[in-house]
């Protein structure tokens, strides 16, 4: 069985209705990290990037990633 772990930054842009650009200037995180994450294709995440995403999207961390068994 494979496992992996996915990114809804999307789903939570959506429902905020907020660009990649927007997230980028309010938070100070690349425009790169936060595209890679909109795309769920960021193979990594630092603790400080979960920490500013989840403070913008006021979430918590099991609403910005969850874990796929495939």
């Amino acid at each position: 069985m494979v496992c992996s772990v996915h990114c809804t930054l999307s789903t939570l842009m959506g429902a905020k209705r907020v660009s990649i650009q927007k997230v980028h200037e309010k938070t100070g995180l690349s425009r790169n990290t936060v595209a890679n994450l909109y795309y769920d294709k960021a193979t990594r995440i630092d603790f400080e990037t979960i920490s500013k995403l989840c403070d913008f999207f006021e979430c918590n961390v099991n609403d910005l990633l969850y874990f796929k068994k495939e």
